[in-house]
């Protein structure tokens, strides 16, 4: 940017405040820079202002430059490498501010150096000058040069662009030429009435050896030989530049322009010249006596202020004609310079071509140099796979040894596993028999019961060990063998109880699955049926908190809807019939002491004839069997029953797990609050934070299973299970975080009766409860009697329990 340049910039300074003005000096870097400052001392030191700042703007670093003589983007380029360059330009900037610092230095005046990065200067200016208030803002500009005219234009875009408190002052060669008053936006042309007119372009201070030369560049003061005289001149500055054009040093010396030195340097040549003694008179030529006489004469008329500064023409002989020698000197140092100008123009020829073929062989060998990389990488990549192809084979006959030898071990044992075999036949074949015929009698497949035990097992079916009526039954719990079991006694019907007890004991007694209730045993004389004893009760009473349970969590309802859907299909693809239950609902799903479900109550199962697709297999029956709410409504129309039937009860059970209200116009309820967008408000809230997106789905996938038409109903392996194994998923993530964030207390079941404190060698008595062995024993030497019941005990035997003793040790693993 010619004519004027600004500085780096220290942020967080405070606005100067009337009383204490700041004279603010936009500088550039080229040895114009020197104006402004040196008119800014010299006019503002005399007034007692010394708060001073130098600024300079530079402009924003886009590209960075390649050896190619290119340039390339910033953003192009690795980070590490950006700031290297702009901190190489950072500091390049600083070290050619360097020189004006100097200048204030040397008058002993503190300054501050602003350094901006911008692209558009009179806007960085204005910016900066509007931190302060009445503030004085010195800029330079060029009158002539090729850049004269954007340098003007950029000086009146900073004053316009400047604060209205600031005044601006224009510096062209160390004077002043315009001038912007404060509270005005219009430049003021200054005269400067000390500044006399020549028309040889110099003025000569009478006081002063020193002389104003003013060319092309602008106006530059130089001295003299004799420099005694300068020191106190206040406008006498020059620069001195290193071969990148950076100003490194500040010294009070003054240059002449080119064409001064040039005419200095001829005028001295001339004066020895002229002094010499004559030498070679054959070689005077009277032409070039005048021609060189003419061309000197030119150059004085030319320029009459440098030709002033040299010795007066009195000094000088001026009658060279009249010495034929002198002339013949100075024609044969003409000559001679001549020569050698011919002689450095070859050498320099000469140079120039030795550097193009230095070049030339330079990319020759370059290129040669890759050719041969080239083939050499080929080389090696051959090399790399001739290595690899050897080292395959090499695995390869390793591999074939070793599975030789393991094909002579296996023929030597074959010999010996023959005989193995034949022993094994037999007792195989007496294996099979037994399968098969333990296939062919369903009887032997569960225990059978003595009435007798049963009743004394449930104290003559005690009220208290009573667990509640079905359609069907009563159950009791009670404890058989040392284990505590439930026992399911039909009620009197006789035709009917017979039916539902074959219906059951059938079923239950073919199929094991871990969500379907286990039957350990019956009593056919008496139509009673033993299952597993559960904890937990039924589903129905812990969604109402019966007997005012806790309420259960949505995780695990989560789970409990997959467990529920997985027992389906595993009944409806049972072997070699599949299983229809009938009468799904909560309260037909037992939840044990950690809650997991199980299925029961399969007294109103069917088989289903053998069909090719048991999925899409229907059944039609005349009676209808069931509870309302939960019954399929095609069932009720046509009598036709499928395992979509169950898909239809398993959806009002998906509706109740999610609200923990009745089955009775539910999916009513549920669909508007769908519709309405007002599910959240319908969940049951004692379940906790509900995810609101699988929730939604959850509510989406129950109101899908309860259509009316069971073609419309979604399919269980398809479509159900694996969207309730990913909820499965998402739920066993909340509960471990449940877990982990609430400290377990310990189980119901963990407490012995008689300590009432966590078992630690948890053992079952006769009277099926399981207590602390050393509690019990101290009980029994003291007592007949059981703790629990208060009835004589059948013996005094006791039984380990090591399911729950590992319970109650992961347990305290996870409390410590």
């Amino acid at each position: 940017m010619e004519g004027m340049e600004i500085h780096e910039t220290g942020h967080g300074h405070p606005i100067i405040t009337p009383s204490s003005n700041t004279v603010v000096i936009a500088v550039n870097t080229s040895r114009r820079g020197v104006y402004p400052i040196g008119w800014a001392l010299k006019k503002f030191l005399t007034e007692g202002r010394n708060e001073f700042k130098m600024l300079h703007v530079r402009p924003c670093v886009t590209s960075i430059p390649t050896p190619m003589g290119n340039y390339i983007p910033l953003s192009q380029v690795r980070d590490e490498v950006a700031s290297a360059y702009k901190m190489e330009v950072e500091a390049k900037t600083r070290r050619m501010l360097i020189p004006f610092e100097q200048i204030f230095t040397e008058r002993k005046v503190m300054v501050e150096v602003v350094i901006i990065e911008s692209d558009d200067a009179a806007e960085a200016i204005s910016a900066e000058i509007a931190k302060y208030s009445n503030t004085e803002l010195v800029i330079g500009t060029s009158s002539s040069g090729m850049f004269s005219r954007k340098n003007k234009n950029l000086a009146s875009r900073i004053s316009e662009c400047a604060p209205s408190c600031c005044t601006v002052y224009v510096i062209s060669k160390g004077k002043l030429a315009t001038v912007r008053p404060s509270g005005t936006n219009r430049l003021i042309k200054h005269n400067n009435s000390d500044v006399k007119s020549n028309s040889s372009g110099s003025n000569k201070d009478e006081n002063s050896d020193t002389v104003s030369t003013s060319d092309n560049i602008g106006t530059i003061m130089y001295e003299r030989t004799d420099t005694s005289s300068s020191s106190g001149s206040d406008r006498n500055f020059s620069l001195q530049t290193d071969q990148e054009g950076s100003m490194d040093s500040y010294s009070p010396i003054k240059y002449p322009t080119i064409d001064v030195q040039r005419f200095q340097a001829l005028s001295t040549i001339n004066q020895t010249l002229l002094n010499t003694k004559p030498s070679l008179h054959h070689l005077s030529d009277p032409s070039v006596d005048e021609s060189r006489d003419g061309r000197y004469r030119s150059f004085q008329t030319e320029y009459p202020s440098r030709y002033s500064d040299q010795p007066a023409s009195s000094d000088v002989p001026q009658k060279s004609s009249s010495s034929d020698d002198q002339q013949v000197d100075i024609n044969f140092e003409l000559e001679r310079l001549r020569v050698e100008i011919r002689h450095v123009r070859g050498m320099f020829a000469v140079a120039q071509s030795e550097t193009i073929n230095a070049s030339r062989q330079l990319k020759t060998l370059t290129k040669r140099r890759t050719e041969e990389s080239a083939k050499l990488k080929e080389t090696n990549l051959r090399e790399e796979k001739a290595r690899e192809l050897a080292s395959d084979e090499e695995e390869k006959c390793e591999a074939a040894k070793k599975e030789l030898e393991l094909v002579m071990e296996r023929t030597k044992n074959e010999s010996l596993r023959r005989k193995d075999a034949e022993s094994k036949a037999a007792r195989d074949t007496n294996e099979k028999q037994k399968f098969e015929k333990a296939l062919g009698d369903p009887g032997d497949k569960y225990m059978k019961y003595k009435w007798e035990d049963i009743v004394s097992a449930t104290s003559s079916f005690s009220e208290n060990l009573k667990l509640g009526t079905g359609a069907f039954g009563t159950v009791y719990k009670c404890n058989l063998q040392n284990i505590t079991a439930a026992v399911k006694v039909l009620h009197s019907n006789e035709g009917q109880r017979n039916k539902e007890f074959q219906q059951e004991l059938e079923i239950l007694s073919k199929i094991r699955h871990p969500h379907l209730l286990l039957l350990l045993g019956a009593c056919p004389e008496q139509g009673c049926l033993v299952y597993e004893y559960m904890e937990n009760g039924n589903l129905e009473d812990r969604l109402f908190q019966k007997n005012n349970t806790p309420p259960m969590p949505w995780f695990d309802r989560y789970r409990v809807a997959w467990e529920v859907a997985s027992a389906l299909l595993f009944l409806h693809t049972s072997k070699p019939t599949p299983i229809i239950h009938r009468d799904l609902k909560p309260a037909n799903i037992l939840l044990d002491h950690n809650f997991v479900s199980k299925i029961g109550d399969v007294g109103l199962s069917t088989w289903l004839p053998s069909v090719n697709s048991a999925v899409s297999a229907t059944y039609t029956e005349t009676d209808l069997v069931g509870t309302l709410c939960y019954i399929d409504p095609e069932y009720q129309r046509s009598g036709s029953i499928s395992p979509k039937s169950d898909v239809y009860a398993f959806g009002m059970v998906i509706l109740q797990l999610l609200t923990a209200k009745p089955a009775l116009a539910l999916a009513y309820s549920v669909e508007t609050a769908l519709e309405d967008g007002n599910l959240a408000e319908l969940l049951d809230p004692k379940a906790g934070t509900w995810p609101i997106e699988e929730t939604r789905e959850l509510a989406l996938l129950g109101m899908n299973c309860v259509e009316l038409s069971s073609c419309d109903r979604p399919d269980l392996e398809s479509a159900v299970l694996p969207f309730l194994e990913k909820l499965k998923g998402i739920a066993d993530k909340a509960n471990r975080k449940f877990s982990h964030s609430v400290q377990s207390a310990p189980a119901n079941h963990f407490i012995c009766p008689i300590l009432q404190d966590v078992m630690e060698n948890p053992c079952v008595a006769s009277d099926g409860y399981t207590y602390d062995r050393k509690a019990i024993e101290n009980w029994l030497s003291e007592n007949d009697k059981s703790p629990m019941i208060n009835m004589p005990l059948p013996d005094m035997n006791l039984t380990p329990n090591y399911s729950l003793l590992a319970a109650i040790m992961e347990w305290k693993s996870k409390v410590q």
